[in-house]
C-alpha cells in the first residue's frame, strides 16, 4: 500500500516573524542536508518556525513530540499482530526517511539516551537506519532532513544530550522576540490590538526577569497568545492574565502576588 504523502504537507503558511538570518541559515543547512539542532526556551516559536521552513520549502512534515516513555521502536517501528497475522508497522522516523521528509524531534532530551542513539547513523555521511528487528537498511531519501530541539534552560544533567548527539548537528538558538516585534506577533496571532499586545509582553518580560528567582520558567509567547485570544472573547484583561500567563507557570504565592501587582499595574 502505497503512503499519502500529501498527508505530512503543510497547504497554508504558517505565520513565522524572523528575529534575524535564521531563515536564511536553516535553508543553507537544508540545502546540504545537514541536521539541525534548534535550542531556545519554552513557546519561543521554535516549533513555527520548522512549520514554517517546511513549509517555504514545500517538503512534508512529520513531528514527533519526544517524552521519558518513547521507545527506539515508537521512532523505527515494530511489528504488530492483526487478523492476518504479523505484519510491520514503519514509526515515524522511517516514514520520514523513506519520504524525503523534515523529521522534527521536539523536546529531543525528554526521551530517553537509549533511544536517540537510533538516530546517529541518519546524521552522519551514512544516511542510513537500520531496522534491526526487521533485518532493514534503509538508505534515506535526497530530501530527508532531521531537526531537533530542547530547552537548555529547563533541564537537569540527566536529560542533557551527549556530546556524541549533539556533534552531528548544526544549530541555532532562539530566543523571544524583541518587545516591539513580540508585540507585533501577538497582534498578528490574534487580532487584539497593539497597545494591548504591548501591555501583554510587559507582562512577560516582568515574569522572564524572575527566572532563576523563583521561577523555572518565564512566560512564553505562546502564554501571551492565549491572554490575548481570551482578552478578544470578552474576558477583562487582568482575570485573562492571571488565568494565562500566572497560573500556569507558578503556584508560590509570593511569585504570584508579583506577578498580579504587575497585572494590576499594566492594565490599571
Amino acid at each position: 500500500m502505497s503512503l499519502d504523502i500529501d498527508q505530512y504537507r503543510i497547504t497554508e503558511e504558517p505565520y513565522y516573524q524572523a528575529q534575524g538570518d535564521e531563515v536564511a541559515l536553516y535553508a543553507a543547512a537544508y540545502d546540504e542536508r545537514l541536521p539541525v539542532m534548534i535550542k531556545g526556551p519554552t513557546g519561543c516559536g521554535k516549533s513555527r518556525f520548522i512549520e514554517h521552513m517546511a513549509w517555504k520549502l514545500g517538503r512534508p512534515l512529520i513531528t514527533v513530540a519526544c517524552n521519558e516513555d518513547m521507545t527506539a521502536s515508537d521512532l523505527v517501528g515494530r511489528y504488530l499482530l492483526d487478523a492476518d497475522g504479523t505484519r510491520w508497522v514503519d514509526g515515524p522516523l522511517t516514514i520520514a526517511a523513506r519520504i524525503g521528509a523534515i523529521c522534527y524531534l521536539d523536546e529531543i532530551v525528554e526521551a530517553r539516551q537509549d533511544t536517540t542513539v537510533v538516530i546517529h547513523p541518519l546524521t552522519d555521511h551514512r544516511r542510513q537506519l537500520p531496522l534491526d528487528k526487521k533485518g532493514e537498511l534503509i538508505n534515506a531519501h535526497a530530501d530527508f532532513q532531521l531537526v531537533i530541539s530542547y530547552n537548555p534552560g529547563y533541564q537537569s544533567l540527566m536529560k542533557d544530550l551527549k556530546q556524541s548527539t549533539k556533534q552531528r548537528f548544526a544549530a541555532l538558538d532562539f530566543d523571544y522576540a524583541d518587545s516591539s516585534v513580540e508585540a507585533a506577533i501577538v497582534a498578528r496571532e490574534t487580532g487584539i490590538d497593539e497597545a494591548s499586545a504591548t501591555k501583554l509582553v510587559k507582562i512577560g518580560e516582568t515574569a522572564r526577569n524572575l527566572k532563576g528567582h523563583g521561577l523555572d520558567e518565564g512566560i512564553s509567547t505562546r502564554l501571551l497568545v492565549y491572554a490575548a485570544q481570551l482578552i478578544n472573547r470578552g474576558i477583562e484583561p487582568r482575570a485573562a492574565c492571571r488565568m494565562a500567563l500566572v497560573r500556569p507557570i507558578t503556584d508560590d504565592f509570593d511569585i504570584r502576588s508579583t506577578l498580579d501587582h504587575a497585572i494590576d499595574t499594566v492594565f490599571a
